[in-house]
């Protein structure tokens, strides 16, 4: 019984270990290779913000191979990618209540679908899938419309998203020589 007892305690103190001091730590050499970056938004009655880890081209072809097409991306790197807006706004045509959502998409060669969600997991893709699939709970999808694939004509080596503004305001997602952009509405 006390060899029971000295093994749960054992296996106790290693799980509390991995998960403060092992988890962060991973999470830490994580961002070395895709890091955190914000863009920001603030205009016309507007605050908006999108947080993402941004990975690298690498010489990879990123869009139907390390991104494959007609799948479910958490959009960037470890942590889903959250857009926050402090007041209603409409993504194209359809209302996005004042909030914090993460940001998934589903790319495809000529349009992406793109996904507000209200749930915001701990980590973009499960251990336990080898990190093919995601966290996303469809059923907390807030908002999903699609957007057209433009081509750059040079490529991005690293993933970025940025607000973009000429009569409309965007919410541009960039890598290698795709991009798409989704309209944005007060």
């Amino acid at each position: 019984m006390k060899i029971l007892k000295w093994i749960v305690g054992v296996l106790v103190v290693l799980g509390l270990l991995f998960f403060f001091v092992g988890m962060p730590y991973l999470r830490q050499q994580t961002k070395k290779h895709s890091p955190e970056k914000t863009a920001v938004y603030n205009k016309n009655n507007l605050d908006l913000s999108v947080t993402y880890s941004s990975p690298f081209k690498k010489g990879r072809v990123i869009f139907g191979e390390l991104v494959p097409y007609d799948v479910v991306w958490r959009t960037g790197a470890n942590e889903p990618t959250t857009f926050t807006t402090t007041t209603e706004i409409k993504i194209i045509d359809k209302p996005l209540p004042a909030g914090t959502y993460s940001l998934w998409t589903k790319p495809n060669r000529e349009q992406w679908l793109i996904i507000f969600n209200e749930d915001i997991p701990d980590w973009g893709v499960s251990i336990s899938s080898g990190g093919r699939e995601t966290t996303r709970e469809p059923g907390s999808d807030v908002v999903q419309v699609e957007v057209p694939v433009s081509s750059l004509t040079t490529a991005e080596e690293s993933f970025t998203i940025a607000f973009e503004e000429d009569s409309q305001l965007y919410l541009s997602l960039f890598w290698d020589t795709t991009k798409v952009s989704v309209p944005i509405n007060p």
